[in-house]
């Protein structure tokens, strides 16, 4: 038996394919991305695990050192994975692959980075008239307990208060973390 299907047919046919393509063309744009190890967002934030971690030119131990961090608890954005490398990115921009077993989950923050010198209010209160907790001169890395999108309720030195997000490098902007 043959099915003959008239131009007319054909066309809308193939109309609506290419807008299922599209569509869900747009649909993974839109989507986050996947680590292709972990299977978690990227990019997200997490922390340097040890107060020795060596930024790498490439994924392997064979790629030059560009930088040495010496600051356990300093956030950094992991944007990529391979095997048991993440590439990451710090609060200046720079990037490179560092092992995955010196990554920490642990929420951290940069306070105020790039403000040199400048002093950010720690308050008792999630609002702005709140009381003063202490001042967090910019540089300062805060342990994040939990974010509503425009504050976080951070502690630093078993000091605690909360600071507004926008502050802060190592959160999104607006991102609630738990």
């Amino acid at each position: 038996m043959k099915v003959s299907i008239s131009r007319g047919v054909r066309r809308a046919l193939a109309g609506g394919v290419i807008a299922l393509q599209l569509a869900l063309a747009a649909f993974a744009a839109s989507a986050d991305p996947l680590g292709s190890v972990t299977g978690l967002l990227l990019p997200r934030y997490a922390s340097l695990k040890s107060d020795r971690v060596n930024l790498r030119e490439g994924p392997s131990k064979d790629h030059r050192t560009l930088w040495v961090y010496e600051r356990a608890g300093l956030p950094v954005e992991i944007t990529a994975e391979f095997e048991i490398w993440r590439k990451i990115r710090d609060s200046e921009g720079t990037e490179g692959w560092v092992l995955h077993s010196l990554l920490s989950g642990r929420r951290t923050a940069l306070v105020g980075p790039g403000k040199n010198g400048q002093m950010f209010a720690l308050l008792a209160a999630a609002r702005k008239d709140a009381e003063l907790t202490a001042h967090l001169q910019s540089g300062v890395v805060v342990n994040i307990r939990n974010c509503d999108g425009a504050w976080c309720y951070v502690d630093v030195g078993g000091v605690k208060g909360y600071i507004e997000q926008f502050r802060l490098w190592g959160v999104y902007p607006g991102e609630k973390v738990e």
